[in-house]
């Protein structure tokens, strides 16, 4: 029988002494979850602005596939992933499975779609507010994009925010492709996962109670954002 009030206590103390194998775990989920979210965002930014802003044959069912992708089950992902990276599978060779980079290209699999579409979303609607602007003034549609884009900066930033709260709180695909591997590819989400099950259930708090102040934060910033973008 455990005591709820012991594992918080020694959760607490986890965090407030930095624990090695705590503080490990967790810069390994940061490293790996923004940098999925820089490499989708690189990509998703450019494809949503285009979607947003372009009308031409194909992007119907663009928009669809992004729209179908974000509903994506990330174990499918994962399992996808893992036959492609297997040493029997075409992407072998790389030798990535069960690393971090594996990792990495999992989250931003799954990130993508989000980011790509609201930004589809943003655009689209600014493009549409503008549009008579634009024609009197003869702007080519291509000479839109920037201001376009310089006007969407905060609504692009809380897509971005929204990508990274979905790739840190991510557990099947990385699980799958990244083994959980002690020192080597166990993030937070894993080891709740493990500790838990192994009955550690301090540690597992202790990560518990940071991925939820990640997610505070970024969903404090997603509001504050949007009340800044209302004034």
């Amino acid at each position: 029988m455990h005591d709820a009030p012991g594992i918080f206590y020694t959760a607490f103390q986890l965090i407030i002494r930095l624990e090695p194998e705590l503080v490990e775990i967790v810069l390994l989920s940061l490293k790996v979850s923004i940098s999925a979210v820089i490499i989708a965002t690189f990509i998703s930014i450019p494809l949503g602005t285009v979607l947003g802003a372009y009308t031409f044959r194909g992007r119907d069912f663009i928009t669809g596939i992004l729209n179908a992708l974000m509903g994506l089950p990330p174990v499918v992902v994962g399992l996808a992933l893992y036959l492609l990276l297997s040493r029997s599978g075409p992407w072998g060779d790389l030798e990535l499975l069960f690393t971090s980079t594996a990792m990495v290209i999992a989250q931003c699999i799954l990130i993508t779609p989000i980011i790509s579409s609201l930004t589809q979303q943003t655009i689209e609607d600014l493009f549409k507010q503008h549009k008579l602007q634009f024609r009197a003034l003869g702007a080519p549609t291509r000479l839109t994009l920037l201001p376009l884009l310089k006007d969407a900066k905060t609504s692009l930033f809380t897509s971005i925010l929204a990508g990274f709260g979905r790739a840190s709180a991510e557990v099947g695909a990385v699980l799958i492709v990244g083994g959980n591997i002690n020192h080597v590819t166990r993030v937070m989400t894993t080891t709740i996962a493990l500790e838990t099950s192994k009955g550690n259930l301090e540690l597992a708090m202790a990560l518990g109670i940071i991925l939820l102040a990640i997610s505070f934060t970024i969903t404090s910033l997603m509001i504050v954002i949007r009340k800044s973008q209302s004034v």
